[in-house]
């Protein structure tokens, strides 16, 4: 299933004698070694050496490494520099601040800075609303992050986040032309996240907690709600959960099937799942069989978290206690935010006729795409190398771009299918098939559509 990705892109500078022909002599190499070449260039033509950068996407780091060794064991090629990509695009970080007014004269100066800002300062204090017509704070978002639960890697804290959260940054920039800027937090302290991020509020018109892991993410979000003015939105339980819920509307219109009467099967009950679980419920599912670490989730557990709580309370409706296999069987929807590989083909073919899967577990799902694709109807990933990637790029910048716009100061769950509505809806009736059950992420309409939506349910 591993294939090629410009995240593992390289430039090799290769040097060799004219006579060897040293450009098919490494385009040969680099080709038979699996990689896929995307740029060539010749750098340096002499009478005694050609010079060139073939730039190529291979699998992975050790994918790299090993296209690199096969070169070198080549007698008439000489690799001289082997440059990174992916590193070289983070050189120096990938967000900047800019001035949005010229300061080229002491009348500019005077106006943006003293005498003239303490005007503004002044106003400011006679009404405190003006802060956000006067500053940044109307189109400001704060990325959080306490680096517990980044991507697939882990608890690798604030510091090794920071790359994360300023490509968040540069998408809230790219996508709703909302200024976003990282906060990396050296704490996985409840009290002192809540009371830090309480604290830092005033510069920001809404917060958007990332990479915190569960159940930690569940109170820290409730509390932040609870004390703040503006929308505390986390990306990974809800973001993740509107994409969701759009793609399965457009699916389930393609099998012909009915949120209320069909069995879904969900593996991993944590921060997103338990979103997805939310609105799947509010929008008219009503049998959910949920599995974690542990095993399946049964009526007869509890929690002290309430998230997980509302959960058992509200899933597994006949009280099913057997292992995945067996749920699998006849199941109409698989949905994984889990691990690797953790349903097998035969989980798969023992699926209902019209079967859907959507194996989301970064980078590799819980079942190799392509052994699904032999038995469901649907099948979607969260992967960019394959069709129907679940990308929470869908939603977050156009319901930051809705709550700023409507100054918003809070978020409720209907507001959150209002958005999975309306990014389902950017797929039309001609366009929808068994590959394309969600827009592109380039669409333009799709920011615009969750913005109104979003701006309509406030």
């Amino acid at each position: 299933m591993a294939s090629t990705s410009p995240g593992y892109g390289i430039t090799i500078r290769i040097e060799g004698p004219p006579a060897s022909q040293p450009v098919a002599l490494a385009t040969t190499v680099i080709a038979a070694a699996g990689a896929t070449i995307t740029a060539l260039d010749v750098v340096e033509s002499l009478l005694e050496k050609v010079v060139i950068d073939i730039t190529c996407d291979t699998i992975d780091s050790a994918h790299a490494d090993q296209i690199t060794i096969a070169l070198s064991k080549n007698p008439e090629l000489t690799v001289r520099k082997v440059s990174d990509r992916t590193f070289l695009l983070h050189l120096g970080g990938k967000i900047e601040v800019t001035s949005k007014v010229p300061l080229k004269t002491r009348d500019d100066l005077s106006r943006a800075y003293t005498p003239g800002v303490a005007r503004i300062c002044q106003a400011i204090v006679d009404d405190p609303s003006d802060a956000r017509r006067l500053t940044i704070k109307r189109n400001t978002v704060a990325v959080v992050t306490d680096g517990s639960a980044v991507l697939g890697l882990g608890n690798i804290g604030p510091a090794a986040a920071l790359p994360v959260m300023e490509g968040k940054a540069a998408l809230f920039k790219r996508f709703a032309d909302v200024d976003a800027w990282p906060v990396c937090l050296d704490t996985q302290d409840v009290d002192e996240i809540v009371r830090t991020v309480q604290l830092i509020a005033p510069v920001y018109g809404g917060i958007n907690l990332e990479d915190i892991s569960a159940p930690r993410c569940f109170e820290v979000e409730r509390r932040l709600r609870e004390l703040l003015d503006i929308p505390v939105f986390h990306d990974d339980q809800h973001g993740t959960a509107i994409v969701v819920l759009a793609a399965l509307r457009n699916a389930l219109k393609l099998v012909e099937k009915n949120l209320s009467e069909i069995k879904i099967i969900l593996i991993g009950v944590g921060a997103a799942g338990n979103a997805i679980a939310r609105l799947l419920v509010l929008s008219g599912a009503k049998n959910i069989i949920g599995f974690n670490h542990s095993g399946v989730i049964t009526r007869d557990m509890k929690s002290q978290d309430p998230m997980q709580q509302w959960f058992i309370d509200t899933s597994n409706p006949d009280n099913f206690k057997g292992d995945i296999a067996g749920a699998m069987k006849g199941a109409d929807v698989f949905i994984g935010v889990s691990a690797p590989n953790v349903i097998t083909e035969a989980d798969a073919a023992s699926m209902a006729a019209g079967s859907i899967i959507f194996a989301l577990a970064n980078p590799d799902p819980e079942i190799d795409p392509v052994i699904a694709r032999k038995y469901a109807t649907v099948v979607a990933t969260g992967r960019s190398d394959q069709p129907n990637q679940i990308n929470n790029v869908l939603a977050f910048p156009g319901i930051f771009r809705g709550l700023l716009d409507a100054n918003a100061n809070k978020i409720t769950d209907e507001l959150l299918v209002a958005a999975a509505e309306a990014i389902a809806g950017c797929v039309s009736p001609d366009q929808l098939n068994a590959s394309f059950i969600v827009p592109s992420v380039f669409d333009p309409n799709v920011t615009k559509a969750v913005a109104a939506a979003v701006k309509k349910s406030v």
